[in-house]
């Protein structure tokens, strides 16, 4: 599936793989395969951004994976963000969505908003909520797909 697909058609939350290709090399070679995993990885959708323009340039539209924390002790030092342009020529395909009547709280409201968790429940969202104080947030519930008749088989 092509970078715009993802972007038009993938929701908030949903775990999204990419590709460029290439066969992964074996453990013994570190940097090769090192290298292979920066162009090859997974991550869940956290937000997405329309195209801009500036002046005669035009900045595509994006949407940014997020691939992990890094941290000890329950602090974390250290998030990984992807983000990819929908003119990029990776492959991505669409490993699972979030499950309805889960719950994903963005930072804020509207276009600029980032997902910055995901939790079971409302309660769920609410709780974590009150521990990591983002003032703006909003809180979204997911709900059930709509069929998408409009693709080509």
């Amino acid at each position: 599936m092509s970078a715009h697909l993802i972007f038009d058609h993938a929701p908030i939350g949903a775990i999204i793989a990419y590709s460029d290709g290439t066969p992964r090399p074996p453990e013994r070679h570190r940097r090769k395969l090192a290298d292979w995993k920066n162009r090859n990885g997974a991550g869940r959708l956290i937000c997405k951004r329309a195209a801009v323009e500036r002046g005669t340039q035009t900045i595509p539209a994006s949407f940014t994976l997020h691939e992990g924390d890094f941290g000890s002790n329950g602090m974390i030092v250290m998030r990984v963000h992807k983000t990819f342009d929908v003119t990029s020529p990776r492959d991505f395909t669409e490993r699972e969505q979030p499950e309805p009547g889960s719950v994903l709280v963005m930072s804020r409201p509207g276009d600029l908003g980032e997902l910055v968790h995901l939790a079971a429940n409302r309660s769920a969202a609410e709780d974590w909520l009150a521990r990591h104080g983002y003032p703006e947030a909003v809180l979204q519930e997911v709900t059930v797909p709509a069929p998408d008749t409009g693709r080509a088989a």
